[in-house]
């Protein structure tokens, strides 16, 4: 094979031109790819003995898509488009070989191709959307041209993985040749196109699919409709719609300047520097510094849960789905029963909706064992207990815990905000205690904070680390705190909207600009969804909260039809006049004259404040960067993915706007507040958390 630079082959085999590249770990469109594509096309249009072109890559997959690592940078020729064009415009056929995944700019490649050819593995997709991107280089002019506007909408808009047989029946494949025959399948293949002289096929001229839709605007009114909630806050899916929609309505080449536009558009703005931050902090988040290679990581075959409740349940899904047998202990019979009963019912839910094989429903739960004994768990590699957030029971259960699990087995509690080491204390072995912090739903949430305590050793924290991604979890690493990072900066924002409440705020009015900044929810709503009785009792209630005044009058949210809101048989809610009289009685015993307060303090008292504790935290060393700050808030309380989490907004605010504003609100932000130093000192110098190293 001739070399035509570091990382494309040539060689020529009975009149087909076979153009390999091998640029590992994905065959990424770096400058060498596009310049050894175009370079190697070149000589085979060059070579008269010949006939067509076979473009495929050598290693795991076929090109997975752009170079990420060249974003931001100057364009090097040739750039993407031109390769593309460079293949469309070869006068000998050129068939793209596909295996592995063919995503991004790599299946705008095959785009450019006359002809396709893939192994049923394979996997064709756009996923720019989920970097707040659209396919920059005809992917969404060609594509509806050869599978149709509806299904291109879907594919752009949902970056989704689309298998080969599907990709084949919607006209996206040509041919799929049997798995491990690639190379010879497309030869074969190539010789074909050669002996029945059929046509260059370029996609950009298939007009049929396109021009039947012109006359059907409702296509993709229907569509926005019907995604309106999913793409609410994003401006990708909207743009990558329009792209769709100009494919429909204009020629090729006016498309591809408003596809040009539009991501030009999107690649200057801070949606996708956002989302780009995010695909990186992911990537950074399994990072820790003094947790090397070298560390060797526990084997975990059997695991224990004590607790069998909402979140004891989850927590032993988790576990399930990755095929590891499962001990649940519970105190009495009934509440086993009921809980093992609510896990087989989430998994015939999964079922009926089709996302599980009914024989994996039984295998899943046949790995679950349920006990009322504490002894049962002396076997378990790895003990989490799911008990109730109480110190005391927690001490108890791990001092129990000490004198029956096996040595070497790590324990630990899923609390949401007591410290690790004082739960630690009631063992012989801190150092095989660690905190592990599911979000509920625990079968749902994919956030995991795995808490480091003073002791714990770096062979437990690896392993903890290591068996959330082998769950499907996202693990952040944290210090022992208070509430750790995700609740100790929630507390932060609840303690102003509680605060804004008797100033002259209603839920209502705090929640809205919440919600329209990109949350799911604000936070009293989320309270009602939660249940306004959780940690609330009858018996010690005073009257001294609005929360307590509701729960006394059997107003604990959405499961009673009333809390903070009022709610329909659909729990839909709707400002309630109870709330408001109630509301109103606080501020008047306060002594306070209720002020308008507007949605951009509501806003900015809201989240600097969160800002302030997260950089708090960060001087604490309880989180290792401010990147794994905003994962935790993305992953674990639904902050919009396209701000990039608190501290990468903070960023983009400006961090001396945060601290003015910090400043001017400091007499409404409670006696304890103060003013975290980092901040200050990033804001003096006019630098951004993202600066920090």
């Amino acid at each position: 094979m001739g070399a035509i630079n570091a990382v494309t082959g040539l060689s020529v085999e009975d009149g087909i031109a076979i153009v390999t590249i091998n640029y590992p770990p994905v065959n990424a469109l770096s400058h060498a790819v596009r310049e050894g594509i175009v370079n190697g096309l070149q000589q085979a249009i060059a070579d008269a003995a010949v006939k067509a072109v076979v473009l495929i890559c050598d290693g795991r997959t076929f090109m997975a898509g752009a170079d990420i690592t060249e974003f931001g940078k100057p364009p090097k020729a040739p750039w993407l488009p031109e390769v593309i064009e460079a293949i469309e415009n070869s006068n000998k056929p050129v068939i793209a070989a596909i295996h592995g995944t063919a995503l991004g700019g790599g299946l705008e490649v095959a785009l450019g191709c006359h002809y396709r050819v893939a192994v049923p593995a394979a996997k064709c997709g756009l996923p720019e959307v989920h970097l707040g991107l659209l396919p920059g280089a005809g992917g969404t002019q060609r594509l509806p041209r050869i599978v149709g506007p509806e299904k291109a909408l879907e594919m752009v808009t949902s970056g989704a993985h689309v298998d080969a047989k599907t990709s084949h029946a919607a006209g996206l494949i040509d041919e799929l040749v049997p798995e491990g025959q690639l190379r010879a399948g497309a030869i074969a293949y190539a010789k074909k196109v050669v002996a029945e002289n059929r046509p260059l096929k370029k996609v950009r001229d298939l007009n049929d699919k396109v021009e039947a839709a012109r006359s059907k605007p409702e296509i993709f009114a229907d569509f926005r409709k019907a995604n309106a909630r999913k793409f609410r806050g994003f401006l990708a899916p909207e743009y990558n719609i329009r792209c769709i929609e100009a494919a429909v309505n204009l020629p090729f080449d006016e498309g591809i300047k408003t596809e040009r536009k539009l991501f030009q558009e999107l690649m200057g703005g801070v949606q996708s520097a956002a989302q780009r931050y995010v695909f990186f902090a992911e990537r950074q988040v399994w990072k820790v510094p003094d947790i090397g290679d070298d560390v060797q990581t526990l084997p975990i075959a059997k695991v224990g849960v004590i607790g069998a409740g909402t979140m004891g349940g989850g927590i032993a899904m988790n576990f399930a789905n990755a095929g590891i047998p499962v001990t649940i202990v519970e105190t009495k019979q009934e509440a086993l029963d009921r809980g093992l009963g609510v896990i087989r019912k989430n998994y015939e839910t999964t079922a009926k909706r089709g996302k599980l094989k009914p024989e994996d429903v039984e295998k899943r739960v046949g790995l679950l064992t349920g006990t009322l004994e504490l002894e049962k768990l002396a076997d378990c590699d790895l003990i989490i207990e799911a008990v109730f957030e109480n110190m005391a029971v927690k001490k108890e259960v791990f001092g129990k815990l000490d004198k029956i699990a096996k040595p070497g087995a790590i324990l630990a509690s899923n609390t949401s905000y007591l410290d690790v080491n004082e739960i630690a204390s009631a063992t012989t072995r801190p150092e095989w205690v660690i905190g592990l912090h599911f979000f509920s739903p625990a079968n749902v949430m994919r956030l995991l904070e795995v808490v480091r305590g003073e002791k714990t050793s770096k062979q437990v924290v690896a392993t903890s680390m290591q068996l959330a991604k082998k769950i499907g979890k996202i693990a952040v690493l944290v210090g022992v705190c208070h509430g750790f990072v995700g609740n100790r900066m929630l507390a932060a924002r609840q303690s102003q909207a509680q605060a804004m409440l008797v100033e002259g705020a209603m839920p209502w009015d705090v929640d809205k600009p919440l919600y329209e900044f990109g949350m799911p929810m604000g936070p009293f709503a989320m309270g009602d969804l939660a249940g306004l009785d959780i940690g609330w009792s009858k018996e010690t209630s005073t009257s001294s909260t609005v929360r307590e005044v509701l729960c006394e009058l059997d107003r604990r949210g959405q499961k009673t039809g009333a809390g903070f809101y009022d709610y329909d048989e659909q729990r839909n809610a709707k400002p309630s006049p109870v709330t408001e009289k109630i509301v109103k009685e606080f501020a008047a015993k306060a002594g306070v004259t209720p002020r308008q307060i507007s949605e951009q303090e509501i806003l900015e008292r809201s989240l600097y404040p969160m800002i302030n504790e997260g950089a708090k935290i960060l001087e604490e060393k309880i989180a290792l960067r401010p990147s794994d700050i905003d994962i935790v808030w993305i992953n674990g309380y639904g902050w919009p993915v396209y701000r990039g989490g608190p501290m990468f907004y903070a960023d983009t605010v400006g961090l001396a706007n945060v601290v003015a504003k910090l400043k001017e609100y400091a007499p409404k932000l409670g006696a304890d507040f103060t003013i975290s130093p980092l901040l200050e000192q990033l804001a003096a110098a006019g630098k951004r958390f993202q600066d920090l190293k």
